[in-house]
């Protein structure tokens, strides 16, 4: 079940902004994540959920779902997340004649990021390709039976692979995984020995897309529905008879931040359904910045209104706020900003 009552929907958009069957969509997946044993605490019972959801209709109700599963649980998105972004690559793929092969029962991540010390390679072998090495943050690799792979195929470019990660040749380490946020998405590296692997596109397609820039805004969907329930919190703190001016301007800070991080989010997913191309790297990036900070004020202000003892006395509060601080920084902060700032000077600045 939830971790607590059912909330409004939709959160994100007003449903002026997504047509009925869209809705419907939504309402249907939600419907199943809340009878769901233990969603997101059960891992095997979430994923099993999540590999039956298919790819909302349009961008809007896709971050719109994962908005609303992470109200309901962040863990429960975080799983959820990387199966439609690997659904949607695959989507776009085939729209660019580039169409793999798909088992409707897949259960799909998305691994791309990179780590010192650690290379995944791809050799093509008389037009065969196998991948060889390490590929680090592979998030459930050990439950999932596909990924999307990003593998080098030289020293300056990547290409992006489909896996089967039930292949002998690819084993999922079990860590290392202490984290105590998202304690059950453990996401550690996996070995690669020869692996036959599919390629999806040429080298670089993968971050030329422009569902790249989707999928990056869509993790931040996730990380404002997590922030949403804590807001109730400190709303509910700010009734009770105890409640002082103090209790009053956390709340006010927390809706504020959540409000404009929301707006963000909007005008982001109409730019982007509107087929614009040009800048939505810096807009995404953007977007992601504004809710970030946005999430970061509100655990902040429920830590400071609240005290310590939901944090030590309420699991599901508790778990949240782990769960969005490790979530949260797939943000690069600072680093991201400088980027963001590296566009602008040169000349990238539309709004």
């Amino acid at each position: 079940m939830t971790d607590g009552s059912p909330l409004p929907f939709p959160l994100l958009f007003s449903s002026d902004s997504l047509d009925e069957a869209a809705l419907d969509g939504v309402r249907e997946v939600l419907r199943a994540a809340d009878a769901t044993h233990a969603l997101g605490r059960d891992i095997t019972a979430t994923m099993e959920w999540a590999s039956g959801v298919r790819l909302p209709s349009t961008l809007a109700a896709r971050w719109e779902l994962l908005a609303s599963v992470a109200a309901r649980d962040v863990a429960a998105a975080r799983v959820l997340e990387p199966h439609l972004d690997a659904l949607s690559i695959l989507d776009e793929a085939a729209s660019a004649g580039l169409e793999i092969a798909v088992d409707p029962d897949a259960t799909w991540g998305v691994f791309a990021a990179e780590g010192a010390g650690m290379r995944l390679e791809a050799r093509n072998d008389g037009g065969a390709w196998t991948l060889h090495g390490t590929k680090p943050w592979c998030s459930l690799a050990a439950h999932l039976s596909h990924a999307l792979v990003t593998a080098w195929v030289d020293d300056d470019r990547r290409q992006l692979f489909a896996l089967d990660l039930r292949d002998p040749a690819v084993t999922a380490r079990p860590g290392p995984w202490h984290a105590r946020g998202l304690a059950q998405v453990v996401s550690a590296p996996i070995d690669v020995d020869g692996a036959v692997a599919l390629p999806v596109g040429d080298p670089g397609w993968y971050l030329r897309r422009p569902g790249f820039a989707h999928g990056g805004v869509g993790v931040a969907a996730c990380w404002w529905g997590g922030a949403v329930p804590l807001r109730t919190a400190l709303r509910d703190a700010a009734r009770s008879e105890r409640a002082d001016q103090v209790a009053a301007m956390h709340l006010g800070r927390a809706h504020v931040a959540l409000w404009a991080a929301r707006a963000a989010l909007v005008e982001t997913a109409d730019v982007f359904a509107a087929g614009d191309a040009a800048g939505q790297g810096l807009r995404a990036a953007r977007a992601r910045t504004v809710v970030a900070d946005a999430v970061e004020t509100v655990i902040a202000s429920s830590a400071h209104a609240l005290g310590p003892l939901p944090l030590t006395a309420d699991e599901s509060h508790a778990r949240r706020v782990a769960d969005l601080q490790v979530y949260v920084r797939q943000h690069h902060a600072e680093r991201d900003l400088a980027r963001i700032g590296a566009d602008v000077a040169a000349g990238d600045g539309a709004w």
